[in-house]
């Protein structure tokens, strides 16, 4: 346990639209990232940093978040579950546990990739003497994001979810994870759709409770859009050897590919082609001549001789016939 704190709720119920197709068949935070789900990289974070505890708030999909946990021995921490019965929103999941909460506790997002002090944010909580402490990045288009204005002592006086261009007032953004009171959690109403960053947090603000700002430091990454998901994959390649870098993951066959900045899992079979940019989920076949760009291509998709696919995301087991071109199609 650091700075007081084991225990944190991760939330994994949304149905990631953004991302459609690849959610229809896989519930967002278990979208891979080098192989790895993006729900393990948070899990495994939080644990590393003395968490001991954490549960899931599940809704979309949650057959396949719990098959993948399990028991949860693998990970080392107490992990349990806490299901939905319809969509209840961010803040109403959480409200669904607070039976179970700690007097103070962490909340997550499972589609967030970052690096945390959790100690220091812990610590910076405490401190503050407020009942929330937001996590804070900086970001090139906060159009996307919940934006937050902080006045000189680093307490949030302003925030705005998904504000038009011609109403952004900062580049900070709120990262998606949060320390909270418990009695916080008092001002969420019961069966109803209830958002953190849309009702809770602005109520919050009104009532004069007080809102910590805590900007992070390191990396951080929202895989919401299939853009976001593509560009994490390339990072996380890049850091492992170097830009340019492509991954390919054992049991893959490929023959005569001309590779860069790549992710390619197992059981893809691809031959005299090129990948630029792009992920190439399990068992997927491409033929000679084709050529892949910026482009996400889902699980057993099988794309034929002489492609462009260009910018496009693919379900699984999509077919593209021969010298098709497929351009900038999520």
């Amino acid at each position: 346990m650091i700075g007081g704190i084991g225990q944190a709720v991760i939330m994994v119920g949304g149905k990631g639209t953004r991302l459609r197709p690849l959610t229809e068949t896989v519930p967002k935070p278990m979208l891979p990232v080098m192989g790895v789900p993006c729900l393990e990289y948070v899990m495994r974070s939080l644990i590393d940093s003395g968490v001991k505890e954490i549960i899931l708030a599940c809704g979309y999909r949650s057959d396949d978040i719990s098959d993948f946990v399990g028991d949860g021995t693998s990970f080392g921490a107490d992990i349990s579950f806490a299901y939905e019965d319809g969509p209840a929103g961010t803040a109403g999941s959480v409200k669904l546990l607070q039976d179970r909460l700690d007097d103070t506790f962490l909340v997550a997002s499972g589609d967030v990739l970052a690096d945390v002090d959790i100690g220091g944010m812990v610590d910076s909580h405490r401190l503050g003497g407020c009942a929330v402490t937001m996590a804070l990045t900086r970001v090139d288009n906060p159009t996307e994001f919940g934006i937050v204005g902080l006045d000189d002592d680093g307490m949030v006086e302003r925030f705005r979810e998904k504000p038009p261009p011609e109403e952004v007032f900062s580049d900070l953004v709120n990262a998606g994870i949060y320390v909270l009171d418990r009695s916080v959690m008092d001002r969420v109403p019961e069966g109803v759709m209830y958002d953190f960053s849309k009702d809770l947090f602005p109520e919050v603000l009104d009532s004069g409770l007080g809102i910590r700002g805590h900007i992070l430091q390191g990396f951080w990454m929202d895989i919401g859009r299939p853009s976001d998901l593509l560009r994490a994959n390339i990072l996380k390649a890049a850091a492992v050897g170097g830009e340019g870098h492509s991954h390919v993951m054992e049991g893959s066959q490929l023959h005569d590919v001309r590779l860069r900045s790549s992710v390619i899992h197992p059981g893809v079979r691809a031959e005299g082609c090129i990948i630029e940019r792009s992920v190439v989920l399990d068992g997927a076949v491409i033929g000679k001549g084709s050529h892949i760009i910026d482009s996400i291509i889902g699980r057993r998709a099988g794309i034929g001789e002489g492609c462009v696919i260009r910018g496009a995301v693919l379900a699984d087991d999509d077919s593209i016939p021969d010298g098709h071109v497929y351009e900038e199609c999520p």
